[in-house]
């Protein structure tokens, strides 16, 4: 195929993508800001709302590096269907769980359906030149901003709080609609990207990829730093909503349009923004930029007088982010074998995963037995560890990826 067909291929296949992203993304959205307000619908303490947010991730880490090896084995595709169809009926099953424990127990399935981002991140990576990849995750990361940036609007208007169980009805169902819409995208549009050579051998045991990746010197660590920035962040997650309800005295609406008004700075930095730097740069010293604002963003929001500060603080946070996060799953897809790259990146997704359930865990206990404040200055203090670790790959690394 001459190389003009080719790129031309690549550039349909990201837009694809990205179409499918931010619809499935969207629904995910609309879930998330309105999961403490749906759990206090149950009568559920602060410590029973963070295992909602555990679950999930529980079930994301078994479920992430099962989907990114098979997706190397068998295809993107397939996997990306199934998991996007589960994703949509999981959700239509929350609509009208009868207790907390219920809740609980789908929010888990939903982990299991939803561990499909390192199968999205790898599909990427068959399309893109090593040297485009911060760019077109910045893209990718864009298209995710945008779902958070149009899911808690849609999430914030459809919600009735005063309804009890009942307002989440619709929200949710918005919410398995969304999904079940991008699982038909897929379906339609998205065409395979693994050809039947690279499915022929079987990838190592699980184990030994684990092993072989912490040896790498810059898998390792870009596994360790993510890590630890997502513990922090997914404490942060899990009680914002009570966070800001205690501070500012806000509801579902109120906490939608704050998510929708930082996702926009989020897409918008992804977009233009983080390519341009990692070329000009490297990815691992953007990273470290990255890393450095949201530290500073999570500590302007722990000492923020009032609402207005606190906000500023939240787009610090996006925007280091948004520099961070397109940056990690560059490096390891660059670092990794080209016929292991959804396994690589699958090892990142199951470490982002437990941190997601460590993060909301402790979040929930300091929050509810030492002070509402105590989840942003534990995320503040673990950017420390993540920072040594990104200069350390810097040195490792040239100045442009």
């Amino acid at each position: 195929m001459p190389a003009s067909s080719e790129e031309d291929g690549a550039r349909r296949a990201l837009v694809v993508l990205l179409a499918v992203v931010f619809v499935n993304i969207a629904g995910f959205g609309v879930v998330i800001p309105l999961l403490p307000f749906y759990g206090k619908a149950f009568h559920a303490s602060p410590v029973q709302i963070s295992l909602m947010f555990s679950a999930f991730a529980v079930g994301q880490f078994f479920a992430e590096a099962f989907w990114g090896r098979l997706s190397d084995r068998i295809g993107r595709r397939p996997v990306l269907i199934v998991t996007i169809f589960g994703t949509a009926l999981s959700y239509a099953a929350l609509a009208f769980a009868p207790n907390i424990a219920v809740a609980c127990a789908l929010r888990l399935v939903g982990g299991l359906t939803s561990g499909n981002i390192s199968t999205i991140q790898g599909y990427l990576a068959d399309v893109t030149p090593a040297a485009q990849r911060p760019g077109r995750m910045g893209l990718l990361g864009a298209a995710f901003s945008m779902g958070f940036v149009t899911g808690p609007a849609i999430g914030g208007l459809l919600a009735r709080p005063s309804a009890g169980l009942a307002g989440f009805h619709l929200p949710l169902l918005a919410a398995a609609a969304l999904a079940a819409a991008a699982a038909i995208g897929v379906v339609v549009f998205v065409r395979e990207t693994r050809a039947p050579a690279h499915r022929e051998a079987p990838p190592p045991p699980r184990l030994e990829s684990l092993a072989e990746a912490l040896r790498h010197p810059v898998i390792a660590r870009i596994l360790a730093a993510s890590f630890i920035v997502v513990t922090g962040f997914a404490g942060i997650e899990a009680t914002y909503g009570l966070w800001t309800q205690a501070r500012f005295g806000w509801g579902p609406r109120q906490i939608g349009f704050a998510f929708m008004a930082v996702g926009v700075t989020g897409a918008v930095t992804q977009a233009l923004v983080t390519g341009v730097l990692a070329r000009r740069f490297g990815g691992a010293r953007v990273l470290t930029g990255g890393l450095a604002l949201v530290g500073a963003g999570m500590t302007l929001q722990l000492v923020s007088p009032n609402w207005p500060i606190a906000i500023a603080g939240f787009f610090i946070v996006m925007v280091g982010q948004s520099l961070t996060f397109p940056n990690i799953v560059a490096l390891i897809s660059q670092a990794a074998p080209p016929d292991r790259q959804g396994e690589m990146l699958g090892l990142n997704m199951a470490g982002n995963c437990l941190a997601r359930i460590a993060g909301p865990l402790y979040a929930g206990a300091v929050f509810a037995h030492l002070s509402i404040g105590a989840p942003f200055a534990t995320a503040a203090l673990l950017i420390a560890p993540a920072l040594i670790m990104s200069i350390q790959v810097a040195r490792r690394t040239p100045m442009a990826s």
